[in-house]
């Protein structure tokens, strides 16, 4: 089968082969033996690429396998593995809300739109393995090279940096075992069918207009005339083409009728176009 013959709406980027190991087998992803410089797992919807350590070879995995598999915009990106913490049970699953790069001191804040079921934290990408547990941040060797990369093919609302706690100071790094990091994946599997099942509807919204089901909701609730909903359809379509599809929120005010759900769509065209 052609490698470009199937449209991946899920990217997972890992360090270790053992960071990808459950997944591969849960989702039952097929290694890509015509792909050299990377180890690449794929499915019809998933693409898991395993890296090698460091942020040269993130960003190097990143940028080659977007522009080799990626056909299908927006798709979600994800850099999953483990990281080391002060204090941070081993196993638990986070979030991160806020990288930082270590060396450069710049700062990254995924601003993902989307509910995942685990809690939150920050983290801190370095050049080596951190032996003191000093930080209240997470510690890697990865992170802030895929977001930088990542950023360059989707906006940050599709960017997800999910870290695993691996070491602390009970337990340090080089207590880690294969083993036990391929059992920790396993215990959080429901976060990698989440991310699929987010992938495949945005691709789905993507097809219709991500603010179509919004219109839906405002004409079942709402009175609308003929002309009416007519107006409002133009003005989705107007805001849809003038953002790139950016998405419509409506809970910045509480309308009781059609028009006034219209003066707050006509006012929201007319900022893009001012600022335009």
């Amino acid at each position: 089968m052609m490698i470009n013959s199937y449209t991946h709406t899920l990217f997972i980027y890992v360090a270790l082969p053992c960071e990808a190991k459950h997944i591969v087998e849960y989702f039952k992803l097929k290694k890509q033996i015509t792909v050299q410089p990377f180890a690449v797992y794929l499915n019809k919807d998933i693409c898991l690429t395993v890296t090698g350590l460091g942020k040269s070879a993130m960003a190097a995995a990143v940028g080659y396998t977007q522009a080799l598999f990626c056909a299908v915009n927006p798709a979600l990106l994800v850099n999953f593995g483990v990281a080391g913490h002060q204090y941070f049970n081993l196993g638990d699953l986070l979030l991160m809300t806020k990288i930082t790069d270590f060396e450069s001191g710049r700062h990254y804040y995924p601003s993902s739109i989307f509910s995942l079921p685990c809690a939150t934290a920050s983290i801190q990408t370095v050049s080596t393995p951190v032996l003191e547990y000093d930080s209240v941040a997470l510690c890697d060797m990865e992170a802030s090279a895929f977001y930088e990369s990542a950023i360059r093919f989707v906006s940050s609302e599709f960017i997800f940096c999910l870290k695993v706690v691996s070491d602390n100071q009970y337990s340090t790094i080089d207590n880690v075992q294969s083993k036990q990091v391929i059992e920790w994946v396993a215990q959080h599997t429901e976060i990698f069918v989440v991310l699929s099942n987010l992938a495949i509807r945005q691709v789905e919204l993507k097809k219709v207009g991500p603010n179509f089901f919004l219109m839906k909701q405002l004409l079942e609730k709402y009175h609308f005339t003929v002309n009416e909903s007519n107006q409002l359809k133009a003005f989705i379509e107007k805001w849809d083409v003038l953002t790139d599809q950016k998405l419509l929120f409506i809970d910045d005010m509480t309308p009781t009728n059609s028009k006034q759900i219209l003066r707050w769509m006509e006012s929201k065209v007319r900022a893009v176009d001012f600022y335009l």
